[in-house]
């Protein structure tokens, strides 16, 4: 019985270990841009509906990486780099359950529940900081901005991100 008690807690222990471990902070490469997820668990919204939570987060992470350097890649200059570090995301819309109606829960977009993203950047030219501030970003008006045809995923955020781009980094370069 000892030895059965021992086994199971140190299985449970080395499952703890082992997802403490791969809670490392994520970091997403796209071109230009590169971006540092800091302490994701603390994000206020980047909830998984209908997939596991580690590979959502993923997921939303590359894309957002991806979007950003095809609206950085047209605003940078040659050998100017985007480094942004994120300490929090709230996508566009909420999480809702479905109370037994379906398996998963719904994310429920409407205007009341708009993309924030909080974060700091810099833009380096080799190795030297030409650009480098804080941002609070919260798009107020993003349901009327991306079109209704745009089915892509991430659009409002992707799209808040693009504008910030446009107006606060382009006119300082």
């Amino acid at each position: 019985m000892k030895f059965q008690s021992l086994l199971l807690v140190g299985a449970l222990v080395s499952l703890n270990l082992a997802a403490e471990e791969a809670k490392e902070n994520p970091v997403t490469e796209a071109g230009v841009v590169k971006i540092s997820w800091q302490d994701v668990d603390s994000y206020r919204d980047v909830k998984a509906v209908g997939d596991i939570q580690s590979r959502y987060e993923l997921r939303v992470f590359e894309t957002l990486t991806k979007n950003l350097n095809k609206a950085a890649e047209k605003t940078l200059k040659p050998n100017q780099k985007l480094e942004l570090v994120v300490t929090d995301v709230d996508l566009a819309g909420d999480v809702r359950p479905t109370f037994g109606a379906t398996p998963n829960d719904i994310r429920v977009v409407k205007d009341i529940y708009p993309p924030r993203m909080t974060f700091s950047y810099q833009v380096l030219d080799g190795e030297q900081v030409v650009i480098a501030g804080d941002e609070k970003l919260r798009d107020m008006s993003f349901m009327h901005t991306t079109g209704t045809m745009n089915d892509k995923p991430l659009r409002y955020e992707s799209k808040m991100l693009s504008d910030w781009l446009k107006k606060t980094v382009e006119p300082k370069l």
